[in-house]
């Protein structure tokens, strides 16, 4: 995926909305910006698939040397998959945040949160501020 692309929470998350199955389902990670702040990543407990969730509810931790860090979801919906790769793999997230390192894919069922997500310029401009 492409960064430009994708939409932003102020906590770092990204999210990807496609149509799957008739459904808006949201294909969640967090930025490059979000991995070089929490530097190395040591485990991530990934959300249940099934578990209903709401925008701007802690979804699942990751873990880094520095801290344990919850990790929000931008949208409010169903969980309908993770990425399990992740669990033997954690550094997909450092190598390829936009790509293998997605964390998770929640199936939309309130759009209301989509407004108040950032594009990737207005992102960057969050990034520049807390550097």
């Amino acid at each position: 995926m492409k960064p430009e692309e994708l939409l932003y929470a102020d906590t770092h998350e990204w999210i990807a909305v496609a149509e799957e199955n008739g459904a808006k389902v949201a294909t969640l990670g967090i930025s490059a910006f979000a991995v070089e702040s929490l530097t190395d990543l040591v485990f991530i407990e990934l959300p249940k698939p099934g578990r209903t969730v709401t925008a701007k509810e802690p979804i699942c931790e990751v873990e880094s040397v520095k801290a344990v860090s919850d990790i929000y979801s931008p949208v409010s919906g169903e969980v309908v998959e993770a990425n399990s790769a992740l669990e033997d793999n954690l550094e997909k997230i450092s190598e390829d945040p936009y790509g293998e390192g997605w964390i998770c894919k929640i199936r939309i069922e309130d759009e209301a949160g989509l407004e108040a997500l950032k594009s990737h310029a207005d992102y960057e401009k969050l990034c520049a501020e807390q550097a």
